[in-house]
């Protein structure tokens, strides 16, 4: 009998994290933070000293949705922080490569998204009024990435994003900062939020 493939990776935190049957207690926050902070958007082709994380971008996504939907729950705040986090252990796949690896990637998504959400306290789904606002947010994010650190000319970005309002956009802009300021950040965020919760 053939041996079965590891499908299980340590984390920093000492937690054995099943990515084919994730449960809420193989989750913790430091490890979140820490893999979204090292991993790259855009397959790391961005401009810059350092790589535009998915921890920097998932704080930019909270931030637009707070501003798309200002009376929103801390509640679906903390779904925006997180809308990436299953990302910590798979990475962050560009649109193409997702459509060429076709249903498993979003399986596998879905799984760790549900644990992640358990574990601090949200749905294992969120509402899909919800998740359209989110996407709408992360539209936007990809918008402003897009035009200011991955080379799209304004255009390109309006066709594959759509155009931002530009009062959503007001005194925001693209930080490109050391993994270890965005972990801290992204941390100190979720705690806040999960302290409003």
């Amino acid at each position: 009998m053939a041996n079965q493939p590891r499908a299980w990776q340590r984390m920093l935190s000492g937690r054995r994290l099943d990515l084919l049957d994730p449960t809420p207690m193989d989750i913790e926050i430091i490890d979140i933070a820490h893999g979204l902070a090292f991993v790259a958007r855009w397959n790391g082709q961005t401009k810059g000293d350092f790589a535009y994380s998915v921890a920097e971008h998932s704080l930019l996504v909270e931030r637009l949705f707070c501003r798309i939907v200002p009376n929103a729950p801390a509640r679906w705040k903390l779904a925006a922080l997180l809308h990436d986090a299953p990302e910590y252990v798979i990475g962050d796949m560009i649109s193409p490569v997702k459509s060429a690896v076709g249903t498993g990637y979003e399986a596998l998504d879905t799984r760790l998204t549900a644990a992640i959400h358990l574990r601090f306290g949200l749905p294992a789904s969120i509402p899909v009024s919800v998740k359209k606002q989110i996407k709408k947010a992360d539209k936007i994010s990809a918008w402003m990435e897009a035009t200011q650190i991955a080379g799209f000319s304004e255009r390109e970005a309006d066709k594959l994003f759509g155009k931002p309002d530009a009062a959503v956009l007001e005194g925001l802009a693209i930080e490109l900062r050391s993994p270890l300021l965005a972990r801290n950040d992204f941390t100190a965020r979720h705690e806040e939020l999960l302290t409003q919760i």
